[in-house]
């Protein structure tokens, strides 16, 4: 690669995080606010955040879990379910407290069990959200046995995305952590109503990596990675400056002992190195002047905020990712490319 050796950008925002509770979210979420001035937080707890009142005492937990001095913000999101209830969506959008709703397709991912079985079962609720200009979030993958994992989100497009838009045309969607070339196309025969977020594990690994000389947990995500002719298009977007696609890491810490079980869990934890290694991405394609785009001005611009008045500085200075991030009480977790040497660095 060849460029600039320091890169100043507008300070980041995580348009896709999941932070945890507890001890969990002490541990973590100051690795998210290091990096990013805002996070869209997924709701997908213990319970789930069902409810405007849950989602307010939520925030209070992440905020107390931050040091004030990192300046973070926390943006909450509403877990839709069968039951929801459109007027409490509503309230708690207009009342500053939900910034989006999000759809996971029941037992898709981890804690979706209570996730929405059939979407003709929220048409109110994405009626409402149509009216309100309220923005969804989408899991976009189908849980029919039949079909195959790697097939799910291309399967989704075509069974419930294409229905869901057409139906409600002006409702604002984002296809969360988009995986596959027809997730890309099809974001863009959308228009300016449909974004995109894309991870940074997805512009690096595909399904190959998962069983590279056995298999690697720490590398198993929902989405699953894909081909690489899949990976490829999404460096593609990514990096094409297109104002739909925009960062949404899906940081998805879970304790060493639960990723290395017989049945491990699902999620790739990046939060302590995401904005250097999307770095290390742009800059291997050639377009670190795309990165500001992509990390700072399209989220915001599609969820109609301001972007950050603050910088950040990321300079060419080899650091090595840490092994472990303990968490009290005994666990730990591995971050993404734990123990590996990467080449950019954010400047304290």
């Amino acid at each position: 690669m060849t460029g600039p050796d320091t890169l100043t950008i507008r300070r980041p925002d995580d348009w896709h995080a999941h932070l945890r509770d507890g001890a969990m979210l002490n541990a973590v979420a100051p690795y998210t606010a290091r990096q990013f001035g805002r996070a869209i937080v997924m709701p997908n707890l213990v319970p789930p955040v069902t409810t405007a009142d849950l989602a307010a005492a939520y925030r209070d937990r992440i905020t107390a879990a931050v040091p004030a001095e990192m300046g973070f913000t926390p943006l909450m999101t509403a877990y839709l379910t069968d039951k929801t209830d459109p007027d409490d969506i509503a309230r708690g959008y207009g009342d500053g407290v939900f910034a989006a709703a999000k759809l996971y397709p029941a037992g898709a991912t981890t804690n979706s069990d209570s996730g929405v079985t059939g979407v003709a079962n929220i048409h109110g609720v994405l009626e409402r959200m149509e009216e309100i200009g309220m923005p969804l979030l989408v899991h976009g993958e189908v849980t029919d046995p039949a079909v195959d994992v790697f097939d799910r989100e291309h399967v989704f497009i075509h069974r419930v995305m294409e229905p869901m838009l057409d139906r409600f045309p002006g409702l604002k969607v984002v296809f969360e952590h988009i995986t596959t070339s027809a997730a890309v196309d099809f974001v863009r025969s959308r228009g300016p109503r449909v974004g995109a977020t894309i991870t940074v594990h997805h512009l690096m690994i595909n399904r190959t990596d998962i069983f590279r000389g056995g298999v690697h947990p720490h590398l198993y995500c929902l989405p699953i990675a894909k081909r690489e002719q899949h990976r490829l298009a999404l460096r593609e977007a990514a990096t094409s400056g297109e104002a739909q696609f925009f960062l949404g890491t899906d940081t998805a810490p879970h304790a060493v002992s639960a990723k290395e079980a017989a049945c491990g869990c699902a999620g790739i934890f990046s939060a302590p190195c995401a904005v250097e290694l999307y770095a290390q991405v742009f800059d291997e394609e050639c377009a670190l002047d795309k990165l500001e785009a992509f990390a700072s001005l399209n989220g915001p611009a599609f969820y109609g905020l301001k972007p950050a008045s603050e910088t950040v500085t990321l300079v060419r200075d080899p650091w090595t990712v840490p092994e472990h991030v303990a968490v009290d009480g005994g666990a730990s977790v591995k971050p993404f490319l734990a123990g590996m040497t990467i080449p950019w660095r954010i400047m304290d």
